[in-house]
């Protein structure tokens, strides 16, 4: 039997239940990245109304809880699936901005609310300040119009294999 992805190279942690992002900003969990190469996290949202556009910003922390916080202005690109509905042909799109915290309007064009997209974002352990063992990514409210969105870590690059059954927590 062939190994599985899970517990040798990656682990799945949820960084923000599915929920209306229209009803108050989302504060994502934190998750750490002492123990692992880095962390893919993938946003998936529903279609909103259009000037609902979604604003997610990127920060580092020095404990699971409490300790410091400060943004992590590295996202120079993003990957993009963008569709009305998605259907499961769409291609990946590579994003470029200048280094920042934060993507605002994902795809541009001040139409991101009206789209089904997923976004995906990566971050290697060794671009977080000195100090820093912990990431998440916030949203902010989209306004007043209901759009529904969810928010994965994918801890990659895991320093420690494991059975899924015995990986430590990871947030």
């Amino acid at each position: 039997m062939a190994m599985e992805a899970l517990g040798r190279l990656v682990d799945v942690c949820l960084g923000a239940a599915p929920v209306d992002l229209s009803t108050a900003a989302v504060t994502g969990k934190r998750v750490r990245l002492r123990d692992c190469g880095g962390l893919t996290i993938v946003v998936v949202k529903g279609a909103g109304t259009a000037g609902d556009d979604p604003t997610v910003t990127l920060r580092q922390h020095t404990a699971g809880s409490g300790g410091t916080t400060a943004t992590l202005p590295i996202i120079d690109h993003y990957y993009l699936k963008n569709a009305t509905t998605l259907a499961g042909t769409e291609q990946w799109t590579r994003v470029a901005q200048t280094a920042a915290a934060t993507i605002a309007d994902p795809g541009g064009a001040g139409t991101s609310a009206e789209s089904q997209q997923i976004i995906v974002i990566e971050v290697d352990a060794a671009q977080l300040s000195d100090g820093y063992t912990h990431v998440s990514l916030d949203v902010a409210d989209v306004g007043t119009n209901a759009q529904l969105g969810t928010i994965l870590y994918l801890r990659r690059d895991l320093l420690d294999e494991r059975a899924p059954a015995a990986l430590a927590a990871s947030l």
